[in-house]
């Protein structure tokens, strides 16, 4: 949502996967580092596409092989979990609490301009992969360019002001470039 628009900004937390069980339940591949808390019982998740979510309040949740299972309200049946499969779940940007100093949220991200000792690289259009292997993806004059965010590449990351500063090993511009 843009921010002349009336609605609150809404973020992608996850992607419904597929029904699971006979319940209704759905399995959820989650688009955040926090997938217990997002996805916690008594949470109210938007469910659809952005412009047309429908909240759905979840009555059961599980974490199961890294993904959540969730029960949804008002989804009681097999077949109403299989028409949920490939819809987005959203939050509104207002529900989600503040990180400490120093960490960040992927949408903090996106859009910032990625520095190489001083020169430009490029833009952040995404952010990809689990906490643990999260790169950047980085729209370059060349192409597509993947940065591992971590602490001794990405040098200086200041999302309030809207830039990465980066110190890459030799080559990784030029080999990650598409």
């Amino acid at each position: 949502m843009t921010s002349g628009d009336s609605r609150e900004e809404l973020l992608l937390v996850g992607r419904i996967a597929r029904a699971h069980g006979i319940r209704g339940q759905v399995i959820v591949n989650p688009e955040t580092d926090f997938a217990e808390d997002r996805f916690r019982v008594g949470q109210v998740l938007l469910v659809g596409p952005e412009d047309r979510a429908v909240p759905r309040k979840v009555t059961e949740a599980r974490i199961q092989q890294g993904r959540p299972v969730v029960a949804l309200e008002g989804i009681a049946s097999m077949n109403d979990a299989i028409e949920l499969a490939g819809a987005d779940v959203w939050l509104p940007a207002s529900s989600i609490p503040p990180l400490p100093s120093g960490t960040f949220y992927r949408h903090d991200l996106v859009g910032c301009e990625v520095r190489a000792a001083g020169r430009a690289v490029g833009k952040v259009v995404a952010v990809h992969g689990p906490i643990d292997r999260c790169h950047l993806v980085v729209e370059g004059q060349r192409g597509e360019i993947l940065i591992p965010l971590v602490d001794h590449i990405c040098v200086n990351v200041d999302p309030a002001n809207g830039v990465i500063d980066v110190n890459p090993p030799a080559g990784l511009l030029e080999a990650n470039e598409r």
